[in-house]
Order: C-alpha cells, then structure tokens, then sequence
C-alpha cells in the first residue's frame, strides 16, 4: 500500500511550499544511491520521495491529491507518478537543481559529481514533452474502474542509436569546453576580492559530451515519430473532467533525455436512460394511470443492470424511490451513491368518447377529489429529501 506523500516528506497537510522543498532535500540527502551504495532499499526510498515532492510541489497536483488521494492519479503504484515510473534519470531531470552548487551538488551530478549531467545536477538531453489524450467511458466502465489499452502517436527512444543521437559509441565524446561537467568556471578579481561564477558550457549546451557523428536514423536527435500502446489503469469513481496522470508515458526527451508523462483527460459517454449527477443516478419512471392506482412491479435500469422495483398502490406522480448503493463509488473513498427514481404519472393527451364518458363518471367520485394529507410532502421537499 503506498505511503502518505505528506508522511514520506515528513510535512503536515498545511506545510508550505518552501517547507516541503526543504524536507524533500533532507530525505533525499539521506537515502540518496551515493550514500547509500548498493541498498536497494535506500533506493526505494530515494525514488518514494521523489514521488511525493513532484505532486506536492506542483499546486494543481497537490490539490488533485488533497481531494482524490493517491487515485487522483492512477490506482496503485503504476500508474501515478514517480516511484511507480520514474528511474534515475527522471528525478535528476526534473529535481537536482533544487540542491545547487553546494558541498553535497556532487550527489546530483554537479561537478566532479561523475555521474556526466550538466548545469544544476540535469542529465544530458532534453526532456520530452508531456502528452495529453481523452478517453470515452461508459457508465459501468466508470462506476467499477476499467482498463484501457490506447495507441499513443508519439515521439519514441531511436531504436538504431538506442536514445543517444550518436553514430556509435565511439561518435560520443567528453566535452573539451567543460570537461564533462556540462558547467564552465570563471574567476573574476574584484575589489572584494575574487568571484567565482559557474554557468552553462556553451559547447555541448550543459550536456558534457558532443557527438562527432550523428546517427543516421534520428539525425542526432536520439528519438523518432513512433507509435505505443499504452496500458492505462481508470479508478472506479472517476468524473467527467478529471485528469489522470502516468510519468514516463509522454514524448521521449531529445539524446537520451526523460521522457514526458501522458495526460489522461477523462470524458464521459451519455447513457441512453440514466443521468448522473455526482456520485448519485437518477432515472425518470413514466407509470400508467391504471399502475399509480392499483400499483405495480417494473423493471428498472441501472448502471450495473437491472432491477425491479415495487410501486405501492396510490403512488403520486412526482415520487422518488432510492436503490441504495446504486451510484458511483467515491474515488479513493468509501462513500457510494445510490439510485434516484423519479415517478411520473403518465396523463392520456387522446382519449375516445367512451373512456371520456368513463373518466367524467369517476372524476365525480370522492376518490378522485384530489386530498392531500397534512403530511404529504412537496415537491421541493422531496427533491431536497432525496439529495440529502
């Protein structure tokens, strides 16, 4: 079961941005793979923290998961961010400038740091670009959660150079400019004395190394117009508009750069007879003059099937019957909504003189005066009874 982000950072609910920031630091310091050589476990943790910090720290997914919990972005570990798709290379991408220059930047690729990444701890490459699709769902494939396996045009790892944009091996070399460090230090003598300043090598552009001979199939790009199938997780619960997110899935970066993440916009299909209206369903019964009166059993549909129903005897036009539990589940929640069922009494447009003559005999019978109870509820009281 995956941790609280907040519990892996070690940050109340209403910490701060700067506060989250700095706790990230902290516990990626601790377990990250250089101190911790050859500890998979340490690992984990390395790559758990990771996760938690690219919600937190982003407003939109820290409110989508403030709501929706770990669900907001996909069921389990595999179809969220970080930890379930992200390897090395992704959190050094998107995190390791947050540690600078300073005495532990070596950790995150900073120089001397060995690991060849470039200005503020970044790999070599550009990232890839995010993606965004929709996906069409029916009532039932919402309500019990559903998996999908889409075709995603996009751009994919070069198969021939296998993402380094390179000839060959051999057609990659150590930037002379830097060094491989991807940065360039200049000391400047002031009158305060000297000034040191670190900015990005402008010959390999951060990356540190340039490539002597480009590969033929990806002209040095390291990635080419490709296709995928992605296999997408839906959680049971999910609303029109709702955006899922899977890291990793998006366009591949440039020369062996993180890949993008796949935008899940999540839109719904209109059902023949039920309506929704938050976790709750509502469905309109059309009853028979003669079926109000005397009662009956009919068959209803719900998301999941059908159902039958008992209407009493004396039934009003206007009632409302609840199926509970009939609704859509809350998403990473416990809450399910039920089934709302509007009785309207059908009143003939076209009757013949005979069931004319029939109607006006009755409507001078005591039973047919309307006499409403003392007790019988309005309209609007039964709307706000039902929604409540």
């Amino acid at each position: 079961m995956k941790r609280d982000f907040y519990e892996i950072l070690g940050v109340s609910k209403t910490a701060t941005a700067d506060e989250i920031k700095k706790a990230y630091r902290k516990v990626a310091m601790q377990f990250h793979p250089d101190r911790n050589p050859g500890d998979k476990e340490a690992e984990e943790k390395f790559k758990e923290a990771a996760e938690a910090y690219e919600i937190l720290s982003d407003a939109d997914k820290r409110a989508k998961y403030d709501r929706f919990g770990h669900q907001a972005f996909g069921p389990g570990s595999n179809a969220g961010y970080g930890g379930g798709g992200m390897n090395m290379n992704d959190i050094f991408s998107q995190f390791g400038d947050i540690f600078g220059d300073d005495l532990f930047g070596s950790f995150f690729g900073g120089a001397g740091g060995g690991r060849g990444r470039g200005n503020g701890g970044r790999p070599r490459g550009v990232r890839g670009s995010n993606l965004r699709v929709k996906i069409k769902l029916t009532y039932e494939e919402m309500a019990n959660g559903v998996t999908k396996n889409i075709k995603v045009k996009k751009y994919v790892p070069c198969g021939t150079c296998s993402g380094s944009g390179a000839k060959d091996k051999n057609s990659v070399q150590t930037c002379t400019g830097c060094g491989g460090s991807g940065q360039v230090k200049r000391v400047t003598n002031t009158f305060l004395g000297q000034m040191q300043t670190v900015t990005t090598c402008p010959t390999c552009n951060g990356e540190g190394t340039t490539i002597t001979a480009k590969c033929g199939s990806c002209k040095g790009e390291g990635r080419v117009y490709g296709e995928e199938t992605v296999s997408i997780d839906i959680p049971a619960g999910v609303q029109e508009g709702m955006q899922l997110s899977m890291g990793g899935k998006g366009n591949a970066g440039e020369r062996g750069g993180a890949p993008g993440d796949l935008l899940i916009l999540v839109e719904e299909e209109a059902h023949k007879e039920l309506q929704r209206d938050g976790l709750n369903v509502a469905y309109e019964l059309y009853l028979s003059f003669s079926d109000a009166i005397f009662g009956t059993q009919v068959e209803v549909p719900t998301i999941d099937g059908r159902a039958k129903i008992k209407i009493p005897a004396g039934t009003q036009s206007g009632k409302i019957f609840r199926l509970k539990g009939k609704g859509f589940p809350e998403v990473q929640g416990y809450q399910k909504g039920d089934q709302l069922i509007h009785v309207n009494v059908w009143t003939p447009q076209h009757v013949t003189a005979e069931e004319k003559e029939m109607l006006e005999k009755l409507s001078k019978s005591p039973n047919f005066q309307p006499q409403p109870g003392k007790n019988e509820k309005s309209f609007f009281d039964k709307i706000k009874e039902a929604f409540s």
